[in-house]
């Protein structure tokens, strides 16, 4: 069977009769379900992670202030627009330390943490926070909650458009709840994270393309470049599609282009020579956080770790150049953006929890999928099963543990805060390996195939 004949095989059916209304029950009670676990994460979180965290805090003295991962970028974007400071000079970083830590970190302190929250994003960041620096950051910090909470949640409707699937109300609903009640996005919330405003980003850029708005595409894309660990790899893949077939698709390169342009030049006048304090700053963020590992070279040492993360890379410049001319409304180019976000997440320095929203796309598309992809082969589908366990066992534990909450006191609770995170690091590892084998088993092989996948 082609690729053509197996991407056409995928459809949905819908139940007559009395069957219809079974079905039309089950997305009800799943999202009842979803509840009930997105709760279970809820209470895990806050009633034993953090209360873990707060009892570790007041034993070994570690300090804890806001704790906000916009903090340090909304007070370098203050200093910097208000008062002509240097964001990324020591001053600057004692002051964001005494906001988010609640006081200057000591070196001489054994149990102080290690990252010293330096302002290490590009300088242009700024232009995004400056509506808010005349505020208090009280006020910023719970608007912003808000705001992801809802750019989060509207990545789900954005995705399915994107794939150009439909859903009924109530399982689209599902798999909001499920993503917002996520140990993932409720890290990402509760830390004001900034990779779940750049996955908001990326939906949307990936939306707008899908609609011929490939201007607008690019600005949103240049702007998701706040966090360029993340968007590297996509960035260099779409700039290489577009320019395979310019007189269609310039219009992205000069809005992804000329917008990343003018966020440069615009940072060199309220900072001239910030790509300097950029990299430094980037250089002293991987010392002080023990090297800023990847997922890979957590798994396999840092050696073996950069050396898959080669492989990786060089089998997605061969697969990008090969299809650098395949049509945006090609399945095939739907499968080779999943593929790309989920290889971000193993070869991007620093691998975090909240980094793994990125990887909603390529869920998404799996599971819609799922029937062709089920039937592969027996190896493929064990891969798919332990896939979906280890998806799964974060909001399990998590359950387990609000359950056992109503037998246990509380100090027995937090010996187990560390259950839900047991298999986190594998996630992005299992998802790119999951993808990848469904890219190649779906993306045309001869070619007439890759022929009628221009055309699409």
């Amino acid at each position: 069977m082609n690729s053509g004949s197996i991407i056409s095989s995928v459809s949905i059916n819908r139940g007559h009769g009395s069957s219809s209304k079974h079905l039309s029950a089950i997305p009800k009670l799943a999202f009842v379900l979803a509840l009930l676990l997105a709760g279970a994460m809820w209470f895990y979180v806050q009633q034993v992670m953090i209360a873990h965290q707060l009892s570790d805090a007041a034993l070994y003295g570690i300090p804890r202030g806001n704790l906000s991962d916009l903090y340090p970028r909304w007070l370098g974007a203050r200093e910097l627009l208000l008062h002509h400071r240097d964001p990324y000079s020591a001053e600057v970083t004692r002051e964001i330390q005494i906001g988010y830590y609640g006081r200057v970190l000591d070196p001489a302190h054994l149990h102080d943490p290690a990252d010293q929250q330096g302002f290490a994003y590009p300088v242009y960041i700024v232009f995004l926070l400056a509506p808010t620096i005349g505020l208090p950051f009280a006020i910023v910090q719970t608007g912003f909650r808000w705001l992801l909470v809802a750019l989060t949640a509207a990545c789900v409707p954005v995705w399915l458009r994107v794939f150009r699937r439909r859903a009924s109300a109530w399982a689209a609903a599902t798999i909001v709840v499920l993503l917002v009640g996520s140990l993932q996005a409720l890290q990402g919330i509760k830390l004001q994270q900034l990779t779940l405003l750049v996955a908001a980003l990326v939906a949307f850029s990936a939306l707008l393309l899908q609609r011929d708005r490939l201007a607008a595409a690019g600005v949103l894309l240049a702007l998701a470049t706040i966090k360029p660990q993340l968007v590297l790899l996509l960035s260099s893949w779409l700039l290489l599609w577009a320019l395979s077939d310019w007189r269609k698709r310039k219009a992205f390169v000069w809005g992804f282009a000329g917008t990343l342009l003018v966020l440069v030049v615009a940072g060199e006048i309220v900072l001239p020579g910030w790509l300097g304090h950029f990299y430094q700053a980037v250089i002293a963020y991987r010392h002080y956080n023990n090297g800023a590992e990847s997922t890979l070279e957590l798994l396999f040492t840092p050696v073996w770790g950069r050396a898959v993360a080669a492989v990786i890379i060089l089998g997605l410049v061969i697969i990008c150049w090969r299809f650098r001319h395949v049509s945006k409304d090609a399945a095939t180019f739907h499968w080779i953006f999943v593929t790309i976000l989920a290889a971000t997440n193993v070869v991007a320095p620093k691998q975090a929890p909240y980094n793994q929203l990125l990887l909603l796309a390529p869920v998404l598309l799996v599971v819609s999928y799922w029937p062709v992809l089920w039937a592969s082969n027996t190896s493929f589908r064990a891969a798919l099963a332990i896939t979906t366990l280890i998806l799964t066992w974060p909001w399990l534990a998590a359950f387990g543990i609000t359950v056992a909450s109503l037998f246990l006191a509380n100090s027995s609770l937090q010996g187990a805060w560390q259950i839900p995170l047991y298999f986190l690091p594998l996630v992005p590892l299992l998802m790119f390996a999951v993808v990848a084998f469904a890219s190649l088993q779906l993306l045309p092989r001869s070619a007439a195939d890759i022929a009628s996948a221009r055309g699409r």
